[in-house]
């Protein structure tokens, strides 16, 4: 079985997650086929993205607003903000581990998820909730671990993939908001993908008028999917 050769279903609508007054609903490869990595590597070219286990692309009747991006590695210039995230957490010592749940792992991401999300649903995650959403028994995910000395301090979940990697989810010690760990997370994804000679980094879905997604624009070399097809990113024809 291949991506080419799968059938799509069309999910029913349900709420919105980034508008309150509209409705989504995705594409969604067949849910008796059972997922593998060559698949997935497939449809994550054809601009689909995974949460846990499931794999889905944004299809909503009257809105086109999620638009799945990536960054080209190899022509990818850090612009001066981002040369700054990078001096500044020069302190900082990754480690590269496979997904899984660690004391450490799960309590820094409930600290951050609070943090960020303490009112909405993901609020008060249990270790369930943790595995479910971060990784799954098909995806071939690590954990990109960062200490400063010997406290973790961020996780960059990242699913590799044919042509790269995927940018999943990242949490950190929401006390070190100043160091910019999420930039810090794409842009170490970034030299990862480029050490191993690899093409992309997947962002996930970018929406041009909202203001959670504006730093995706703020990485050069970006591309977008549309028509079928991948484009350089023009913010005049955006």
């Amino acid at each position: 079985m291949t991506a080419r050769h799968l059938q799509l279903y069309v999910t029913t609508e349900s709420p919105c997650g980034y508008y309150d007054d509209r409705v989504s609903r995705n594409l969604v490869p067949d849910p008796q086929v059972q997922m593998t990595m060559p698949i997935y590597n497939s449809l994550i070219q054809h601009g689909f993205r995974r949460s846990g286990s499931h794999c889905y692309r944004p299809y909503c009747n009257d809105c086109n607003d999620c638009i799945a991006c990536r960054i080209r590695a190899v022509d990818f210039k850090p612009d001066r903000s981002q040369r700054r995230c990078l001096k500044a957490n020069a302190d900082l010592k990754m480690i590269e581990v496979p997904a899984g749940i660690e004391d450490e792992y799960f309590d820094l991401y409930r600290r951050y998820v609070n943090s960020r999300h303490g009112d909405g649903s993901m609020a008060n995650p249990d270790p369930d909730a943790f595995s479910d959403f971060l990784y799954s028994n098909w995806s071939d995910t690590r954990f990109l671990c960062f200490y400063l000395e010997d406290r973790l301090v961020a996780v960059a979940v990242t699913d590799m993939v044919a042509d790269g990697a995927s940018a999943v989810y990242s949490f950190f010690d929401p006390a070190l908001e100043k160091r910019s760990l999420g930039t810090y997370c794409i842009l170490k994804q970034l030299e990862l993908v480029k050490s191993l000679g690899l093409d992309y980094v997947y962002l996930g879905y970018w929406i041009r008028q909202h203001p959670k997604m504006h730093y995706k624009t703020r990485y050069s070399a970006l591309e977008i999917y549309r028509d079928e097809r991948w484009w350089n990113y023009d913010p005049t024809h955006s």
